[in-house]
C-alpha cells in the first residue's frame, strides 16, 4: 500500500483502514488495535509491525505504541501489508500478518520538509525533516511533536509527545551500503491503553539505535530498542467501589524497564536463473524489569531461516520457507510457508498458499504478579492474586488462502479476490481453571477457533488526475473458548475512495463502513454486576454499525523548480468522520466524533 500524499490521517492505523481484512479498533485518542481477519482484541499482539524490517512490536507486553512511532508520515515511502502468519521468515509475532513500514531514502526527502497541522479535540501536529547527500554519503535528521485532548474530555490531555532521530548512511558500490540509525522519543501523558478492567496514564521514554552493512546480497545488522514506562493505571467507574489492583506490595503505580537487543543476517543467492534463495538467522534478547514482574526477566531467541522463490515454469511459480526457532520458554518450533502462483496470462493469476506461525508468552505473561483486592457489601475483603507462567504453549495459527488477481483496460482497472480459513489454537488466557477464586490466576491454553471468509477489491484509474478503489470484506468466526480469549468481529467491512490529483488541487475523500460486532468484558462485570449500585451503567458487549466518512483538500499555493529539486507550499484542510457518527468501537472505548483540521507543508 502506497501512502497517499493526499491523506489526511494524523496516524498509521487510519490508514490501514482502507486494506480489505484488516482490522483497526480505536478506543480512544492514543490507543488502536490493529490485527488481520477477525482476530482482533483488546491488547492486540498478533500483527508483527516494522520499520525499515526493523521489529517495533514491544515483545515484552505484545503491543504496538501507534502514537510513538520514531517517524512521522512525512518521511514515509510506502507501508507494506502481507496478511496472514509469515512466521516461516519473520519469526515469532508475525502471527496474523506483518506491517512493513518503509521510509524515504536521504535521495527521496533532499532538501527541508517543514509540516504543522491544528484542529479540533486540540490536535496539534509539527514536523521537521532535513535530508540530502555529500559523495557517497546521505543523511537525515528529524524531529516532532504531537498532542491532542481526550475523546472523553477535550479539557483532559490525551497526548504530549516529542520525538528527535537521525540517520547516516554511506553508499558502498554496487547497490551496497553501511547505514547508522538513532532515534529518541517522549510522551507525557500518553492516556491510554485500554485492557479488560482498566485504563491507563502513562508517561514514556524510548530509544533506539541500529548499524547495518548490506552489499552482494549480504544483510548483517543490529539494534537495540529501550522502552521506559511509568503508568497508574485506572480502574473503570463501574468497578472502582469493588475492585482494585496492585503489585505484591500494595503499588498502585507501574514501573517498566524494557530493552531489546537483536543482531540478524540474511544472504541472497541464485544457483540457477529461475531459483532465488535467501538463508537468514537472528538472535533476540529481551530483558524485562517492573514492580508487576516477581522478577527480572530474560528471554532468548534464535531463529533459522530458508526461503526460496523457484519459476519452475513461465507461467508457474513455486514459494516455500522454513523457520527453525529456539526460546527460553518454549520447545524449539518449525514455521513451514509454501505459495503457488499460476499465471493464467500475463494479466491474469492464481495464488494458493499455506502457512504455519506462532505467538509465544510474552514476559509479562510469564513474569505477571498483581493482586486484585475484592470488597463486597457485608463481606470481608478477599484478594485475588494474578499471577504470570511460561507452562504453557505458544499460540498457533494454521492458514489456507486461494487467491485471484486480474488487469484489465490496458492495466488501469485490478480485480482482486480472496479467500481464506484459519485454524486458531492455544490461544493464552488468563483464567482460574480451578473455579475458586482463592486460587491464582494464571495463563493457560484455553481456546480455539475457525476464522474463515473472503476479501474482493477493485482499483481503477479512471483519468490521469482521478483515481479509485472500493473493496468489500467478510468474516465468520466459529470458536470453543470463553473468557478473556474470545474474539469480536464485524463481519462484513466495506471501503471506498476516490483520490483526485488537479494541478494546483488535490483531495481524497475515504468512506468506511463497519457492521455491527460484540466483545466479550471481563468476567468482572459479570461476577460482580449483582453488587454494583443501583443506576451504576454497565458497559454491553455489542457495538453497533458505524460509517466513518474523512475528507482532504489541498491547494499548492506556490511552486518552484530547479532542475531535480522542487520547491513548493500546500495548505490543506481535512476532516475525520465527516458524518459526525458518533460511535466506539469498543465497548470500553470512548466515543469518537468528528474532528476539522488544517495543514500546511513546505519543501525547501
Amino acid at each position: 500500500m502506497k501512502i497517499s500524499a493526499n491523506s489526511g490521517a494524523t496516524d498509521i492505523p487510519t490508514l490501514l483502514r482502507q486494506v480489505p481484512g484488516m482490522e483497526v479498533m480505536q478506543t480512544n485518542a492514543v490507543d488502536f488495535n490493529v490485527s488481520v481477519r477477525g482476530n482482533n482484541q483488546l491488547a492486540a499482539n498478533k500483527l508483527l509491525v516494522l520499520i525499515d524490517g526493523r521489529s517495533i512490536y514491544v515483545d515484552q507486553a505484545g503491543l504496538t505504541l501507534w502514537k510513538q512511532l520514531p517517524t512521522s508520515l512525512l518521511e514515509i515511502k510506502r507501508v507494506e501489508v502481507l496478511k496472514g502468519p509469515a512466521s516461516a521468515v519473520y519469526g515469532f509475532n508475525a502471527f496474523d500478518g506483518v506491517v512493513n513500514i518503509i521510509t524515504k531514502s536521504p535521495e527521496e526527502l533532499k532538501g527541508t520538509t517543514l509540516q504543522v497541522a491544528g484542529g479540533q479535540v486540540g490536535t496539534l501536529l509539527t514536523s521537521a525533516v532535513q535530508a540530502g547527500t555529500i559523495g557517497n554519503w546521505g543523511y537525515r535528521i528529524s524531529g516532532g511533536h504531537e498532542q491532542a485532548q481526550r475523546w472523553s474530555n477535550h479539557d483532559a490531555p490525551a497526548l504530549s509527545g516529542q520525538r528527535i532521530g537521525g540517520l547516516a548512511e554511506y553508499r558502498l558500490s554496487g547497490d551496497g551500503k553501511i547505514r547508522a540509525e538513532t532515534g529518541l522519543g517522549r510522551s507525557s501523558p500518553y492516556s491510554g491503553f485500554v485492557n479488560q478492567i482498566s485504563t491507563s496514564d502513562n508517561h514514556l521514554s524510548q530509544a533506539y539505535a541500529l548499524v547495518s552493512y548490506e552489499q552482494n546480497r549480504l544483510l548483517v545488522r543490529g539494534w537495540w530498542n529501550g522502552l521506559f514506562s511509568e503508568s497508574s493505571p485506572r480502574i473503570f467507574p463501574t468497578l472502582v467501589p469493588l475492585l482494585t489492583q496492585t503489585d505484591r506490595f500494595g503499588r498502585t503505580d507501574q514501573e517498566h524497564h524494557l530493552n531489546t537487543y537483536d543482531f540478524e543476517t540474511r544472504y541472497r543467492l541464485a544457483p540457477f536463473q529461475t531459483l532465488n534463495l535467501s538463508i537468514g538467522a537472528n538472535f533476540r534478547h529481551i530483558l524485562h524489569s517492573s514492580n508487576i514482574l516477581t522478577r527480572r526477566t530474560t528471554e532468548n531467541r534464535l531463529g533459522l531461516y530458508a526461503q526460496g522463490d523457484w519459476l519452475v515454469l513461465p507461467s508457474l511459480e513455486l514459494s516455500a520457507g522454513l523457520r527453525y526457532d529456539l526460546e527460553t520458554f518454549l520447545a524449539p518450533t518449525l514455521s513451514p510457508r509454501g505459495a503457488l502462483v499460476y499465471h493464467m496470462n500475463a494479466n491474469h493469476a492464481l495464488r494458493l498458499s499455506a502457512s504455519v506461525a506462532y505467538r509465544p508468552p510474552t514476559t509479562t505473561e510469564a513474569s505477571l504478579s498483581l493482586l486484585n483486592p475484592v470488597t463486597l457489601p457485608a463481606l470481608p475483603p478477599q484478594i485475588t492474586v494474578v499471577t504470570g507462567t511460561a507452562d504453557v504453549k505458544p499460540e498457533q495459527i494454521i492458514s489456507y488462502e486461494v487467491g485471484y488477481q486480474g488487469w484489465w483496460w490496458e492495466h488501469r482497472l485490478r480485480t482482486r479476490l480472496t479467500g481464506f480459513y484459519n485454524h486458531i489454537s492455544d490461544l493464552i488466557a488468563f483464567r482460574n481453571p480451578t473455579g475458586n477464586h482463592l486460587n491464582p490466576v494464571r495463563p493457560v491454553n484455553g481456546g480455539v477457533a475457525d476464522v474463515y471468509g473472503g476479501e474482493m477489491g477493485v482499483e481503477v484509474l479512471m483519468t490521469s488526475w482521478l483515481s479509485g478503489f472500493a473493496n468489500y470484506a467478510y468474516q465468520e468466526i466459529g470458536q470453543s473458548s470463553s473468557g478473556y480469549s474470545r474474539h469480536g468481529f464485524p463481519h462484513h467491512k466495506v471501503n471506498a475512495g476516490l483520490r483526485v490529483t488537479w494541478h494546483p488541487f488535490t483531495g481524497e475523500v475515504l468512506y468506511h463502513h463497519v457492521g455491527a460486532a460484540s466483545y466479550p468484558l471481563a468476567d468482572a462485570f459479570t461476577n460482580l454486576a449483582p453488587f454494583f449500585p443501583t443506576g451504576a451503567i454497565i458497559p454491553q458487549e455489542h457495538v453497533p454499525a458505524y460509517n466513518l466518512l474523512n475528507l482532504r483538500f489541498g491547494y499548492l499555493i506556490w511552486q518552484q523548480r530547479s532542475g531535480d529539486n522542487v520547491r513548493e507550499a500546500e495548505l490543506a484542510l481535512s476532516v475525520f468522520n465527516a458524518l459526525n457518527d458518533n460511535h466506539r468501537e469498543h465497548p470500553l472505548g470512548d466515543l469518537l466524533g468528528s474532528r476539522v483540521m488544517g495543514w500546511l507543508t513546505v519543501k525547501l
